[in-house]
């Protein structure tokens, strides 16, 4: 083959980037491409940012190789056909995804390359394992349980890293365009974007991996790898990351990987994860409470924990996992709100919001999706004194309350009245300030 076009998505990384890899071992000119959707870009102006310092890094680390970046705006396929006709590609690469976004353009992808006899190939890269690879042996369309998941995905054959190019050529003529200007964003403690700072990560992070299993739900230790943008944005291979963890033996992170893995098997069958309950008969009578909604979204429901973890995500565009259970456990299961309202502020702020990921993690949590014990409630109080039992993560968040010694950080209004006025922190809701449950853990 003479020319192929790699369309760059999700798979923003010029290592173990298997749609790169055989256009560069299979033709002899190579037009790496990213289209900027107009429509995704309204998204989020955390992952936007995010975005677009890694399309900078990624155009900078192919033109160490001899190559570049070709920029264009518009819809992805029309640019890509464009872009193949123009340069007399024979070929389109591009790595395979699960949203329904994804598979809508892979289905139009097609069509216009059986139209224009352009030939078109998919690339796994976005997971571990493929998400269609494993099936269940009753017939199912995808597991619905994560153990036996589990125990068939460490048991596949993983497929070979891809080699990381040495040259690329790119056609003479094209215009590369113009890389998008870098926007603000809304979060200004966010992480930056791009493969060589996940490469810098990753170093960092296999470094301090042992105590994972220790620390991983200890919330101000802050034990965990903070990757998960890394891999939304495909700076990172899933791939890679496994086999180093597997090398460190670090087997309770690689089950983590595996959680990542499984959701995506989940949004291949069910691709309406975002909006429909996965669980049969899942449809729950919520609340309408819009004050509780936008006080929880603010974090101000007068319940520290809780209050810290909302902080968190929108001054890093990122929160910690065990935050995550009890800030979205607070909405659906105290609060008695729509779990969809959490999946979209979470997809807002997050830099690694993705739909198999956030939409199944909060359907879990809510009990209309995964979960095999859908009526459990976590009582944020409990959580919280065990998971940050000195209140350290809580002031980290929360600095009204920097001045409260002791775990009684937790419980704000157990103090005297008098403290509490002179704190500037509010009470709980009204609306479940009668949990004795968790007030009276």
């Amino acid at each position: 083959m003479k020319t192929a076009v790699v369309l760059f998505t999700r798979d923003l990384r010029i290592r173990d980037n298997p749609a790169l890899a055989a256009a560069c071992a299979n033709a002899e000119q190579v037009v790496p491409l990213f289209v900027l959707d107009p429509d995704l870009g309204k998204l989020s102006p955390n992952r936007t940012r995010f975005l677009h310092e890694s399309l900078a890094d990624l155009r900078a680390a192919l033109r160490e190789k001899g190559g570049d970046l070709v920029i264009r705006t518009g819809d992805p396929v029309a640019e890509a056909i464009e872009l193949a006709r123009t340069t007399g590609a024979e070929g389109i690469g591009m790595a395979a995804d699960v949203s329904r976004y994804a598979r809508r353009r892979e289905e139009r992808m097609r069509q216009e390359c059986e139209r224009h006899r352009i030939a078109l190939r998919l690339f796994p890269g976005v997971t571990v394992v493929n998400p269609g690879e494993l099936r269940p042996g009753g017939g199912g369309a995808s597991y619905r349980v994560f153990s036996p998941y589990h125990r068939v995905w460490r048991a596949a054959q993983w497929r070979d890293e891809a080699a990381t190019p040495t040259k690329i050529k790119l056609p003479p003529g094209v215009a590369a365009g113009r890389l998008p200007a870098i926007p603000k964003g809304e979060s200004p403690d966010a992480a930056r974007g791009g493969e060589t700072e996940a490469r810098r990560r990753l170093t960092t992070w296999l470094k301090h991996i042992g105590p994972y299993p220790e620390l991983h739900n200890d919330m101000p230790a802050d034990g965990t790898s903070r990757l998960s943008p890394y891999l939304r944005f495909g700076c990172l291979s899933p791939l890679e990351l496994a086999q180093a963890a597997i090398k460190q033996e670090a087997e309770e992170y690689v089950r983590q990987l595996c959680w990542r893995d499984f959701y995506y098997q989940v949004t291949l069958a069910f691709p309406q994860l975002s909006t429909k309950p996965l669980r049969p008969n899942g449809d729950i009578e919520w609340r309408d409470d819009k004050d509780a909604l936008q006080h929880w979204q603010d974090g101000t429901t007068g319940v520290p924990v809780v209050d810290a973890g909302m902080r968190q995500l929108r001054a890093e565009g990122w929160m910690h996992n065990r935050a995550r259970l009890i800030t979205a456990a607070f909405l659906t299961k105290h609060l008695g709100v729509d779990w969809r309202p959490g999946v979209q502020w979470f997809f807002r702020w997050l830099l690694d919001g993705d739909v198999p990921n956030n939409s199944g993690n909060w359907q879990w949590v809510a009990g209309t999706g995964n979960d095999t014990r859908p009526y459990r409630k976590f009582n944020p109080i409990r959580q919280a004194q065990r998971f940050d039992p000195e209140g350290v993560y809580v002031r980290r968040y929360v600095p009204e309350l920097k001045g409260v010694e002791g775990v009684a950080v937790h419980q704000p209004w157990r103090l005297p009245e008098k403290v509490r006025r002179d704190l500037d922190y509010p009470g709980p809701l009204e609306s479940h300030r009668d949990e004795a449950v968790w007030l009276r853990p």
